[in-house]
């Protein structure tokens, strides 16, 4: 029988147990050639064929080559470990095919905001827009605001979520941003800092939607309004928050314009960008680092472990 290039695969596929057609399926190949290597297995019992002269044949062929394409493709960010185990080869040969072959660099994924064309514009003017603002009022007045969701799982490792990209997609924010997902059992976190301070945490039950009439009265009206009369006991301050529906009602508006005079409104603060406000680019950071690792039974666990944290996080940070 003529040599198979893909019997190496075949008979390492075929000795974890797997039969034909799942070895067919896997490699992508017709099952008669399985078939024919099987058989020349079981004929031989050292589970080789005749061994012929010269140099021996190399699985990295036009076929293995288009199969791991095939499946980059589908997913990029698979692992190499994985591919290769699937295809019963050494993932050394997988590497040499991604590397050299097919061109493809692993890269690992960077966090950030991605902004189109047209929002690096109205950005741009609203920046312009808040220096101006900030001539006459004072950045340590601003309470800085935001909510994040924390989950009871540990954070993923994002040292090993890489992308297997050409040199072009490489350079492109899209394909190298991590996405957060949606997990289960989490809760949503408000709070706010300023120059001077910290607000208390807000807690909002993951089944709570967060509505204008939710944000108007856990958050503004039972938790801010309080903490800003007694810490700035009748100062000037700055309310600053994204512009989520909820936030940006007329029935919110009216609010904030009664109780929070000031504010940064929609004209002044940029949309889509998290990396002015430092809760944001670092308090949450701070936050997250400081639970790293744990893993929570409950979601009050959660909240009792974070609520110490937050404790923790001094007025001179």
């Amino acid at each position: 029988m003529k040599s198979s290039p893909h019997r190496p695969s075949i008979e390492l596929l075929f000795k974890r147990g797997l039969g034909s057609a799942e070895i067919a399926r896997r490699l992508q190949i017709s099952s008669s050639t399985v078939r024919n290597v099987v058989a020349a297995i079981k004929k031989r019992r050292d589970a080789s064929e005749v061994k012929k002269s010269g140099r021996p044949r190399s699985v990295n062929t036009r076929n293995t080559r288009a199969i791991i394409k095939k499946r980059i493709i589908r997913n990029d960010g698979l692992s190499l470990n994985r591919m290769a185990s699937q295809l019963g080869i050494a993932r050394s040969t997988v590497q040499s095919i991604v590397k050299n072959d097919l061109k493809l660099k692993s890269y690992k994924l960077r966090r950030g905001q991605y902004l189109s064309d047209k929002s690096k514009a109205m950005r741009l003017e609203k920046c312009r827009k808040l220096l101006q603002h900030f001539q006459v009022r004072r950045v340590s007045d601003v309470i800085w605001t935001d909510e994040k969701i924390f989950t009871i799982e540990p954070l993923p490792n994002r040292q090993n979520q890489r992308q297997l990209l050409s040199k072009d997609d490489s350079m492109s924010p899209k394909r190298r941003l991590a996405h957060n997902r949606l997990f289960p059992k989490s809760v949503m976190v408000w709070a706010g800092i300023t120059a001077t301070g910290k607000t208390p945490l807000v807690f909002i039950e993951r089944n709570v939607k967060i509505n204008s009439e939710v944000y108007q009265k856990i958050v503004l009206m039972d938790n801010l309004l309080p903490w800003v009369t007694q810490h700035f006991a009748g100062g000037p301050f700055i309310l600053q928050q994204d512009w989520a529906p909820s936030h940006g009602s007329r029935s919110t508006l009216a609010v904030l314009e009664a109780h929070f005079p000031g504010f940064l409104d929609k004209n002044l603060w940029p949309a889509s960008s998290p990396d002015l406000n430092p809760m944001d680019f670092s308090v949450w950071g701070m936050l997250e680092g400081k639970i790293a690792g744990k893993v929570f039974a409950t979601v009050d666990d959660l909240k009792a472990a974070l609520e110490v944290a937050w404790a923790s996080i001094d007025d001179g940070y």
